[in-house]
């Protein structure tokens, strides 16, 4: 089966592949509000920083693994570490972003509608703010959208690597860089714009803690899907004779400028508004269409097109990360289990369905279902995001670091990088999941 394995066709393409797994809902959702809540520009250069330093070692580990053996996680263990508890690394990011998908549907899912609505140009309606909440406690809408949206994403998968993975995220990474750049000249030029604007390049240092540094870094972490085997999986689908160090600093690039693009195509329409900055996680389905709706006073056909450009975007940042979580369960079942494609895709689809409609009612009817004071949504995001994403971070440094030969190792990446793989990442991620259990 390695004989017959598909790999990307070029440097491009998966540099395109990468970034797009990437790009997603951390870049445009999780990035501005935490600017917003965290000092700005402060905000901003510790996330750098900490991409530069941490984010970027952990992508390098990873891609090194994958390209290494060019198997899925679990596979990869058992070619490089064979006969070792290794394996069980593998099992983890198996599993990590097929939870992390049983709910990243769902809010994939909120895209499909809040599309929908500007498709109808609904935002200038009074009630607008209401859109959000109605919608979510509900039972059959989020449902529908859940389902319509997770059917795209294996839809995509079921076509393969090359003419699915491959043939949409070079055509929609490309464009979704193209989409948010004429937002953010939108977002830019509105009156009052200049105070949001302000707002990222200044930064505020007063407002920066350690709970902020660790927000940050988790950002950087978070933004790049580190520590969950998506990089991994990806990077096993690169030629043997690619560069592997060129794909890395071109998937760190893209997906950094993303982030940063994407804070100035919400942050000065958010001030241009007369709203709070740090609004919260809700920023983008409760916050922005206010402001589509309050522009759209005055031109209400611009700022409608404004408003549909912009949850294209969302929707197409959500389905190329989606893409790479669903591709992972889906590459194991293949490759460990003698699946065909189409079953594995359909086997993948029922148990992230199924799931990601607990997650979904756990604002309608399930809300007063509460594990550890969490809804189910709330307690599956903090599971992944807290403990297996950083687990699986720590877990690959130091396989990397320590267990690989070093000549492996090296042939593929500088000295500094190197060492940043070994010491400064391991040691930096488990600061931050100590930081984020005592914070």
């Amino acid at each position: 089966m390695a004989n017959n394995r598909e790999n990307f066709g070029s440097r491009f393409t998966a540099v395109m592949a990468m970034a797009g797994s990437a790009i997603g809902l951390g870049n445009i959702w999780r990035f501005p509000y935490m600017v917003g809540q965290n000092g700005g520009a402060a905000f901003i250069i510790i996330y750098l920083l900490a991409a530069l330093f941490l984010s970027l070692p952990i992508f390098m580990a990873e891609s090194i693994i994958g390209k290494a053996s060019h198997k899925s996680t679990f596979g990869a263990m058992e070619t490089l570490a064979p006969g070792t508890k290794w394996k069980w690394l593998g099992l983890i990011t198996v599993a990590s972003p097929l939870i992390i998908m049983s709910y990243y549907s769902v809010v994939g899912g909120w895209s499909i509608e809040f599309l929908f609505k500007s498709l109808a140009f609904k935002f200038n309606s009074p009630d607008v703010t209401s859109y959000f909440g109605n919608f979510i406690s509900s039972t059959w809408g989020p449902l529908i959208c859940h389902t319509l949206f997770l059917a795209s994403c294996a839809i995509i998968v079921l076509c393969g690597v090359t003419k699915g993975i491959e043939k949409f995220s070079k055509i929609t990474t490309p464009l979704l860089f193209v989409l948010i750049v004429v937002i953010m000249a939108y977002s830019c030029t509105l009156p009052g714009a200049k105070a949001g604007i302000t707002y990222l390049l200044k930064p505020d240092f007063s407002k920066i803690d350690a709970q902020a540094v660790s927000m940050a870094v988790g950002q950087s972490f978070f933004s790049l899907s580190l520590g969950v085997g998506t990089i991994l999986t990806y990077a096993s689908y690169i030629k043997k004779e690619e560069n592997l160090l060129a794909t890395g600093l071109g998937t760190s690039a893209f997906d950094l400028l993303f982030a940063i693009i994407a804070g100035f195509a919400i942050m000065p329409a958010v001030f241009a508004a007369g709203i709070e900055p740090g609004a919260g996680p809700g920023l983008i389905f409760e916050t922005l269409p206010y402001i589509f709706g309050k522009m759209g006073v005055h031109t209400p056909v611009l700022s409608g097109l404004i408003a549909i450009l912009f949850f294209v975007t969302i929707l197409f940042a959500a389905l190329t990360s989606a893409i790479s979580m669903y591709e992972t369960g889906v590459a194991y079942l293949i490759e460990q289990k003698n699946f065909s494609r189409r079953n594995a895709v359909l086997v993948i689809f029922a148990g992230c369905w199924a799931v990601g409609i607990l997650c979904s009612l756990s604002f309608g009817p399930l809300a007063g279902v509460k594990v550890l004071g969490e809804n189910i949504f709330g307690l599956l995001d903090k599971f992944a995001s807290n403990i297996l994403m950083p687990l699986g971070g720590i877990l690959f440094t130091v396989f990397v670091g320590w267990k690989m030969p070093k000549p492996q190792v090296r042939s593929e990446i500088s000295t500094v990088i190197y060492y940043l793989i070994k010491y400064v990442a391991p040691l930096g991620i488990l600061a931050i999941m100590i930081t984020q259990f005592i914070g």
